[in-house]
């Protein structure tokens, strides 16, 4: 079998995780064997974090949208059903937007949201009386 001279890829190798490692603590950033450990450890944060800010912006979003709502008397959940009975499509990130920027556009929204809900409410009282 051919004779493998590995030391030019080893430390070629060793050089780029070292150099993933620059700017941690000790010896995570000198010593090869720490290094390692703690690039493979932030590559699994890093992985796992890029799906979670989804779901934190998201979270964000609704307690925007859900302050704004109470300033104009409704709940978030009733408003949200509003929207849909409405059939209005508009995501949560665009409705916090306009939760802070455009009060008049979302004040707006919160109407028919209500007109809406309340239109069904009455449907929903008549339908039960009967």
């Amino acid at each position: 079998m051919a004779r493998v001279k590995r030391a030019v890829h080893g430390k070629k190798h060793r050089k780029a995780i070292l150099e993933q490692a620059k700017g941690y603590y000790g010896n995570k950033s000198r010593s090869f064997k720490a290094a390692n450990e703690q690039v493979m450890h932030s590559g699994n944060y890093a992985f796992r974090d890029r799906r979670a800010r989804k779901g934190d912006f998201r979270k964000l979003w609704i307690q925007r949208i859900n302050a704004a709502t109470r300033e104009h008397g409704m709940s978030y959940s009733r408003f949200i059903n509003g929207l849909k009975l409405a059939e209005v499509q508009v995501d949560r990130k665009v409705l916090a937007d306009l939760a802070v920027t455009d009060s008049t556009a979302f004040a707006a929204l919160v109407k028919v949201a209500a007109d809406a809900s309340g239109a069904s409410d009455a449907d929903g009282e008549a339908a039960s009386a009967q």
